[in-house]
């Protein structure tokens, strides 16, 4: 069994639409797929709709974005399975509210360097419930300023500590969007925690019984993480899922869905705690 619990689509910042991202699951003989697209959830009536047309299961998924108060460092929680999901829906757009206030500045920012309009960015937005960097460098690309998303233009302009346009705020607290997750009883996995070093976080949300799993299987962890993600894990009784993280052409290194998995071992451990919440 193939389980992908990571991708995105056009509704965050992922360059597919959800019938092309699922149409090529089942391409990929994906067995399940969850599309965790950054706070938001619109994702769900329609991916249940076209996963049982093309024979893939889904599995409701959000990536929500969150603040590590104590270490001043952002950190993404994977939400799944939430059987009410409209606990959620204040969250969400308070996150997206805050990215796109982040995302405008960063905007005028780049428009005092570039001639670029900010109708070039925003047309790659038309889909999306927020405006994401991706969008941003995809303008800077289409008039000739960059070849690539992530190279020395991205370094130069959003790099996280000394970019030259980058803007970044506080999310909300990472124990309140954990807490909130299991008020809309949903299954709380830390995503990614290598991506942004959350690694003592997540132990320390893990020793309080805070969270409930976490993702291993993703591109950032070397060997050496993965091994040591394992043993946290195991050592607190964590579920331990994967996925490929797909954005399509805003892809940070090359990655295709199914290139990450979960097992269905774990699968069933987050199908499982998701029923005895409700």
């Amino acid at each position: 069994m193939i389980c992908d619990l990571h991708c995105h689509t056009t509704l965050s910042d992922g360059s597919l639409g959800i019938e092309d991202v699922i149409a090529q699951a089942k391409r990929m003989n994906i067995d399940w797929l969850s599309i965790t697209d950054h706070d938001t959830m619109a994702s769900f009536s329609r991916a249940d709709v076209l996963g049982e047309r093309a024979g893939v299961k889904i599995l409701h998924g959000v990536e929500l974005s969150a603040w590590d108060k104590a270490r001043n460092s952002k950190v993404h929680i994977l939400c799944y399975a939430p059987s009410k999901p409209n606990r959620l829906e204040g969250l969400c757009l308070k996150s997206c509210e805050i990215r796109k206030e982040c995302s405008k500045e960063m905007i005028e920012k780049v428009m005092e360097n570039f001639p670029i309009t900010q109708e070039s960015i925003l047309k790659r937005t038309t889909a999306s419930k927020s405006i994401f960097k991706q969008h941003i460098m995809r303008a800077l690309i289409d008039y000739g300023y960059a070849l690539e998303f992530y190279g020395d233009l991205d370094r130069e302009l959003f790099n996280p500590k000394n970019g030259s346009c980058y803007v970044e705020r506080e999310y909300p607290d990472v124990n309140f969007v954990i807490d909130l997750i299991h008020t809309a009883k949903g299954v709380a996995v830390m995503a990614h925690p290598a991506q942004y070093d959350n690694i003592e976080l997540l132990e320390e949300l893990a020793r309080n019984g805070k969270i409930d799993g976490v993702e291993v299987g993703h591109f950032s962890a070397d060997k050496k993480c993965r091994s040591e993600l394992s043993a946290i894990a195991k050592k607190y009784g964590l579920i331990e899922t994967g996925g490929s993280d797909f954005h399509g052409l805003y892809n940070k290194v090359p990655t295709h869905l199914g290139s990450e998995v979960t097992t269905k071992e774990n699968l069933d451990r987050i199908l499982k705690l998701a029923a005895s919440m409700k």
